[in-house]
């Protein structure tokens, strides 16, 4: 798992409104990313967890095959969702120049569906790791 371009989806009902400014060291920062990085976290996202963990007496984030899953299957989410834009685009393309393809409307019906699909098996998994 790459430490670029982690973004986490907020998880329904639970918004963080609220922020925390810490100072670290470049080591401390590093120890930081490495952890978050090794949960497929965004660095802010670790921290918090961390730190919520620890005020409230409760196990820190740690690695699991249900998290590093979670994480494929929001990347995949993020592709499936790319491509049907992109097949949006070519298909509103066709339709003004008035020759759209009957096969190339169903192929982004179906990568619409497989994102709904995808973002509802992430959330799945997401519940089943809180």
């Amino acid at each position: 798992m790459s430490g670029q371009g982690h973004r986490r989806r907020r998880q329904k009902g639970q918004r963080r409104d609220r922020s925390v400014r810490l100072s670290l060291t470049v080591d401390e920062h590093a120890a930081i990313r490495t952890a978050a990085d090794r949960l497929g976290m965004a660095v802010s996202a670790y921290a918090s967890e961390v730190v919520v963990a620890a005020a409230t007496q409760a196990e820190p984030p740690q690695w699991s095959p249900w998290r590093e899953l979670m994480g494929e299957v929001i990347r995949a989410a993020g592709q499936s969702r790319h491509i049907g834009a992109n097949l949006d685009q070519a298909v509103k393309a066709l339709q003004a120049g008035g020759h759209p393809t009957r096969a190339l409307e169903e192929y982004a019906r179906v990568a619409a569906y497989s994102t709904r699909n995808l973002d509802e098996l992430a959330e799945q998994i997401r519940s089943r790791l809180r």
